[in-house]
């Protein structure tokens, strides 16, 4: 298995300095969710229990990321997972572990050419024009549909040239979305106020466990690092420190965001918010300009995950076919932009599908995508303690002191996370809709397996 310890030879360009691999990771688990959902969170848990649903699941996320930061730094290759598993377990565990990762990649994506319209339709409500369908009693206008397909087209441009443009955005955005956070931040240490953000725990306190299962897919994103290894330009070393890095970043990030907004809106009006982060922005600066400048910068968060993930899932998908379980066009790389052009156009049509379901869609697609990425992360650290006892040799750049103990706290945790999602659950997914959006996804991917095998 020497082979798949480094390229062969040079596939991709080496083009992402450390900013750029900092910016990648962080802004892909830095969305639009900080906007959009901080008012669901704190009026479930309460301001501390938000906190604690994200300290809890950050730390299961944490054992993890470390087990994903040996691995990446030792097999540096497009595919991350993919190729871990691959060596690890084989064709068929490797693809139910890529198959439901690639789900959560795709969730992303299609959730934000939903998100984006949602966004700009806070500071343009005029695109609320031409209804052409209600789904689960929300409306589907022309304008939505149009701004959701503009997002998508650009994204799938950017990427389509090369992830050397890709970096640029995503460093630009990202100080944008950084700028917007600490604006928040600073008027909530000024204007905010502790009785306000009471009570600290909701009841029942059950609600803290209803934004536990929303962590993993807030903070899934730093696997897309593993994703673009061939086209890092740093020690491999490096690479891990910087995964592990940007996952304590947004840990502190969506505790700080929540809690200024828990500070500047009382829980009881929570639930009339449209947009609390935005909504709490204005009142803590008391003009209604300081919301549109925070939308603004979530507009931002969109635009930054959705780059990243289409780069990890575009590398995914020329991963799966380059080891034969997708048609061999998504594992060729665009002769000119070295990008993998197919899948990248690919995922840009999903997106396009997605905004003719209408903002209801979005919870749906947290939630699925959160299922999804668990589904991998107990994979990962099977993948590592496989390889630690069955290749102790292998150089190993970002070595994990204690493996034995990160890796099976890595699987509990994992699994814990897992339990959540299934029935029986207080916190378990919703029927039918997102079971439905699981069920039709591994049907699919059964229907791929099988071909594979023929």
């Amino acid at each position: 298995m020497a082979e798949l310890d480094q390229p062969a030879a040079p596939r991709f360009a080496r083009v992402l300095k450390a900013r750029a691999v900092l910016t990648l990771s962080f802004g892909a688990m830095i969305g639009w969710s900080w906007v959009l959902m901080t008012g669901v969170w704190v009026a479930n848990a309460g301001s501390v229990g938000t906190l604690v649903a994200f300290a809890a699941g950050g730390l299961a996320i944490g054992f993890i990321a470390f087990t994903y930061a040996e691995l990446a730094s030792a097999m540096p290759k497009a595919g991350g997972e993919h190729v871990y598993t691959l060596r690890a377990l084989g064709p068929g565990w490797s693809f139910v572990c890529t198959w439901a990762l690639l789900m959560a990649y795709v969730t992303v994506c299609v959730f934000e050419s939903v998100a984006l319209p949602t966004a700009v339709e806070y500071l343009v409500p005029a695109i609320r024009v031409g209804t052409l369908w209600t789904v689960v009693d929300a409306p589907v206008d022309i304008g939505f549909v149009v701004v959701g397909w503009i997002g998508a087209i650009v994204m799938t441009v950017v990427n389509y040239v090369g992830i050397r443009t890709a970096a640029v955005v995503q460093n630009i955005v990202t100080g944008m979305i950084v700028a917007a956070g600490i604006f928040l931040i600073a008027g909530a240490a000024t204007s905010g106020g502790i009785e306000t953000a009471r009570p600290f725990v909701a009841e029942p306190a059950i609600g803290i466990l209803t934004v536990l299962i929303m962590v993993p897919a807030m903070l899934v994103g730093f696997d897309v690092l593993p994703q673009s290894a061939e086209e890092v330009d740093l020690p491999a070393r490096r690479i891990g420190v910087l995964l592990v890095f940007s996952v304590g970043l947004a840990v502190l990030w969506y505790g700080a965001v929540s809690f200024a907004v828990a500070s500047a809106i009382p829980s009881a009006e929570l639930g009339d918010a449209n947009m609390a982060t935005a909504d709490a922005a204005a009142r803590l600066w008391q003009h209604p300009w300081a919301g549109d400048l925070l939308l603004i910068g979530g507009i931002g968060g969109i635009l930054t995950s959705w780059n990243a993930f289409i780069i990890g899932g575009s590398r995914l998908i020329f991963a799966l076919a380059e080891s034969g379980s997708l048609p061999a066009v998504f594992a060729r790389l665009h002769p000119r932009y070295k990008t993998p052009y197919a899948a990248i156009v690919l995922i840009g049509v999903l997106s396009c599908i997605s905004p003719l379901f209408g903002r209801t869609i979005l919870v749906w697609l947290i939630n699925t995508g959160s299922l999804a990425v668990v589904v991998a992360y107990i994979f990962v650290p099977i993948a590592f303690l496989v390889l630690r006892h069955r290749e102790p040799e292998l150089p190993r750049p970002f070595e994990v002191r204690y493996p034995r103990l990160v890796g099976y706290a890595a699987i509990v945790l994992a699994a814990g996370l897992l339990c959540l999602y299934l029935p029986g659950s207080p916190s378990g997914l919703a029927w039918p809709h997102e079971w439905i959006i699981v069920l039709i996804w591994a049907a699919v991917g059964g229907l791929v397996w099988m071909k594979r095998q023929r």
